[in-house]
């Protein structure tokens, strides 16, 4: 499934972006454990035998990802709409930026995950006596690296979780010490949200993702005191006295923005990135989702420095 309109779109570019917000103007991370209702969570280690949660209900897709990568999809019982990878997860109707605490209870849960609750979705869920726990949007990449263990704690999954996370550091070293070793340094780049010119700084999770291959971020000039909260808006004007050197599109899907499409903006001849043809057509899913296929989204980044 797939957002289907542009005002849909949009909403959803939004309501990410407030997530991201809520999440900076919190003590310097996104902090899963102040979001838990009830007690705090209880470590269940490895015990299966009926104390772990059975029904879980997720409305995060990155949560919803961690849960299948750490050996969870058994207990999983729903996910939203946009929780369609890995393939075979049970896909609802169910809405993350809506939730709505009776569709979720129809389902019986003992468990709901969710990445941001408007106000009352998880003092409602307490209320009849289910468990809720808001894992926010990633902040920074070890912010998805403790929600893994989180939710590995959560469901009984701890050793799991810890192999998971071991294995997914292991990696993102690596593509990190790949690119060192290349010997291409100093190459720029601009990472396009929408065909409006929003963007990313290094201060956000994304960006971060781009700096451990050694890139450099352009947009950050254009938010150097952060009042954009790492998401600013820039102007083709800005492009084009930058020159990235590199173009990673994350609207091709959403907003038809392909490398063709891009190249051909009145005034971008000169950009270095379109001079060279170096413009990377990201997947729709892979940036924009903090769980464990960052490392995906590092090697496409990787992959485009190694190929110069």
């Amino acid at each position: 499934m797939r957002l289907p309109s542009k005002r849909l779109r949009f909403t959803a570019l939004a309501a990410g972006l407030f997530g991201a917000l809520v999440a900076l103007s919190g003590c310097g991370g996104a902090d899963s454990s102040i979001a838990m209702s009830g007690t705090p969570a209880v470590d269940f280690g490895e015990d299966l035998s009926g104390n772990a949660p059975s029904r879980i209900v997720s409305i995060s897709p990155s949560a919803t990802e961690m849960l299948f990568a750490i050996g969870a999809d058994k207990q999983v019982v729903a996910v939203d709409a946009y929780s369609y990878f890995p393939e075979g997860t049970p896909v609802t109707d169910l809405n993350g930026w809506e939730p709505n605490v009776e569709a979720i209870i129809n389902y019986d849960p003992d468990l709901v995950i969710m990445s941001y609750d408007p106000g009352d979705v998880v003092a409602g869920l307490e209320a009849v006596g289910v468990t809720a726990a808001v894992l926010p949007a990633a902040v920074t990449v070890a912010d998805t690296y403790s929600q893994i263990l989180e939710l590995g704690s959560l469901t009984g999954r701890s050793n799991q979780a810890t192999q998971v996370l071991a294995d997914l550091r292991a990696e993102m070293d690596a593509l990190a010490a790949e690119a060192a070793a290349s010997g291409v340094n100093g190459l720029s780049y601009y990472h396009e949200l929408d065909d409006t010119l929003f963007s990313v700084t290094s201060s956000t999770f994304v960006g971060e993702i781009y700096a451990m291959a050694g890139l450099i971020n352009v947009a950050d000039a254009a938010d150097p005191d952060g009042t954009a909260y790492g998401y600013p808006q820039l102007s083709a004007e800005f492009l084009v006295d930058a020159g990235p050197d590199l173009i990673f599109l994350a609207d091709v899907e959403c907003c038809a923005q392909t490398a063709e499409v891009v190249a051909s903006r009145p005034g971008w001849e000169s950009i270095p990135a379109i001079v060279e043809g170096q413009i990377v057509e990201l997947p729709a899913d892979v940036p924009s989702r903090w769980g464990p296929r960052i490392v995906d989204f590092l090697r496409i980044v990787v992959d485009s420095i190694t190929a110069n």
